[in-house]
């Protein structure tokens, strides 16, 4: 069976396909249906293309966890879901809200977006987003796109984006649902929400609990808490004319502690949006967000506070042109700073304007973008990608792509008081990818390889008046390949990554700090009857805390175990053990992660 859409039918109804705030509610039936035909294993993704594209077609690396994922592993971090994918390393600073890095083919989170219902999240002081402070059960589906993304979503989209999607309310009338449960480490978790759709107007409201006595982040040391509240309103109305509108509201806050002090956070999501169909193959839409990174410290340097704002008007349109697509459109933003440090600078703005072919010529496809920013703060900066696509035959694709991107200087690099450098550049980046993927009715497989080429990174390094600053000192070069497969027969669902990763700094010829060479994930999970069983494995090679690799960590593997029982209608039971064999394991120095960790919970709802 050939997965790729051909028509130009399908192609406009995959144009309004969507997911929530990203595109609109109006095409959630359409978008339901074409997933459900492709049984998961082709998904259609948005978060490549800025449009409706299946994994095949999207030219890209790109892997989906999608609602089932979420539901059979039940996790208690997103950490938990995203290590091990393909291209996916973490670290952390111990379990349950500790400081943790997403890296995506070795970029950190401050080189990577993330992203929740087209809305970025990061904290415009540190430039990277606090993963581990949004609860997982506040989400039903992740895509995450691997490969340089500059001239799609502008700064930091070096390594790739993460977008995390919020349950879509498309079920005729109010949907119910409510989880209680518990575990290790006198863990307490608590969610309920109701969704639904009356006539034109879809619905989700949740709000979710999470607290824990958590354990040690040293050895010999002390339990270190966590608890996080978290709550999710969104709501939307498609006209008959086919306008929409629609309003999001996300905000997790809480408090974690850890050594020597702890934090009050507070992470958060809003927008508005309005879609207009300005004919039938232009869509025409405005959205107005805003996202906060707070934290209120006290610690043994005394009391802080950093609170981070970034406000964004973003214009899309989609244009269809039978088999092809262009997209164009402009954005706005502006990132405010308030804090007890004293900042020379308190504000920077952003104007972009973007654009994107994509083309369809079958058995070829291109789609070639382009976009200018222009940053108060370090100047303009102009990113590209082009990708090309050749299908084989029905089941085999080609693809290469070559793409640009940069980090911006966050705050704290340009303005921290008495070591800011207001002089930085962004850092920048070059990547080359070819790829392969195998796409059939019951699996598919996917083998991809890249080289990426960073320069002007920005590292603390001694001035000429001898004070230590960030300047732009650095280059390196990380080589890689993934491979990655699912399967879904006979009532099971299988899926494995492997990824490979040669993280350089060309100035010394050492392993780039805290980035593991080799990865592997297996998930294997199978339904029977009302029961589920599944389990996770994931093994990585050593890394270097340090630049110098003289601080060596271990490589470690982890085994989750998990199993699910439907015992009533929409009744259900689901008990976890996470670190089955108890294994102990740093990602980063002097910091250990949780141990062996049961938790058992049980569900009312679809």
């Amino acid at each position: 069976m050939n997965y790729r859409f051909r028509t130009t039918a399908q192609r406009a109804a995959l144009s309004m396909a969507a997911l929530p705030l990203a595109i609109p509610f109006s095409a959630q039936a359409q978008y339901a249906e074409a997933t459900t035909e492709l049984a998961g294993l082709d998904p259609v993704v948005v978060t490549a293309t800025l449009a409706p594209r299946t994994a095949n077609e999207s030219l890209s690396s790109v892997s989906v966890l999608d609602e089932a994922t979420f539901r059979r592993q039940d996790p208690t971090s997103l950490s938990d879901l995203l290590r091990g994918q393909p291209g996916v390393d973490i670290t952390s600073n111990g379990s349950f809200g500790k400081n943790s890095s997403v890296y995506l083919r070795g970029a950190p989170s401050d080189a990577s977006v993330l992203m929740i219902d087209g809305i970025r999240l990061r904290s415009a002081t540190a430039g990277g987003a606090a993963f581990q402070y949004l609860d997982p059960r506040m989400f039903d589906r992740a895509e995450i796109v691997r490969g340089p993304r500059g001239s799609l979503y502008g700064a930091d989209a070096v390594g790739g984006v993460i977008q995390l999607f919020t349950p879509e309310g498309d079920e005729e009338g109010p949907q119910p649902s409510i989880s209680v449960g518990g575990g290790s480490f006198n863990t307490q978790r608590l969610s309920a929400g109701l969704s639904g759709r009356e006539g034109g107007t879809r619905y989700s409201f949740a709000a979710s609990h999470l607290n824990t006595d958590g354990q040690p982040i040293r050895r010999g040391g002390e339990d270190k808490g966590h608890d996080n509240t978290s709550a999710l309103a969104r709501v939307a109305h498609t006209f008959e004319s086919g306008a929409e509108v629609g309003v999001l509201a996300l905000r997790a806050r809480g408090n974690n502690e850890y050594d020597g002090g702890e934090n009050d956070f507070v992470q958060q999501v809003a927008g508005i949006y309005a879609e207009v169909p300005v004919t039938d193959t232009w869509q025409s839409r405005l959205t107005l967000s805003e996202a906060r990174d707070e934290l209120d410290t006290i610690d043994n340097f005394g009391a802080s506070v950093i609170d981070t704002r970034t406000q964004t008007a973003r214009w899309q349109n989609n244009l269809q042109f039978g088999a092809h697509e262009l997209i164009a459109g402009a954005e706005i933003s502006e990132d405010r700073v308030s804090s007890t440090n004293d900042f020379d600078v308190t504000s920077r703005d952003n104007t972009a304007v973007f654009t994107q072919g994509l083309l369809d010529f079958s058995p070829f496809a291109i789609q070639a973008s382009l976009r200018y920013d222009d940053n108060e703060a370090y100047g303009d900066e102009v990113t590209g990608s082009l990708a090309l696509g050749y299908d084989l035959d029905d089941y085999h694709t080609l693809r290469a792509s070559v793409g640009t991107a940069f980090k911006a200087p966050s705050f704290n690099d340009l303005y921290w008081p008495d070591s800011g450098n207001p002089d930085l550049n962004p850092e920048k980046s070059e990547t080359v990818e070819v790829g392969v993927r195998g796409q059939y009715n019951q699996w598919f497989w996917d083998l991809a390889a890249f080289q990426n080429d960073y320069d002007d990174m920005i590292a603390w390094a001694p001035t000429s008046s001898g004070l230590w600053a960030p300047q732009n000192v650095n280059s390196a070069r990380i080589r890689g390949a993934e491979l990655s497969s699912g399967v879904e027969v006979n009532d099971w669902t299988l899926q494995a990554a492997f990824t490979y990763l040669d993280p350089e700094d060309r100035a010394t010829g050492n392993r780039l700090a805290r980035r593991a060479t080799q990865s592997v994930r297996l998930d294997a999970d199978r339904e029977l009857g009302d029961w589920s069983f599944g389990g996770s494995l994931v093994a990585q090679s050593y890394r270097y805390d340090n630049a110098a690799n003289t601080q060596r960590l271990g490589g470690y593997g982890l085994v989750n175990l998990r199993a699910g029982w439907q015992f009533a209608p929409l009744w259900s039971a689901r008990v976890t053990l996470e670190n089955a064999f108890d294994k102990e394991y740093s990602t980063t120095r002097d910091y250990i992660n949780a141990g062996r960790a049961g938790f058992l919970s049980v569900h009312f709802g679809q």
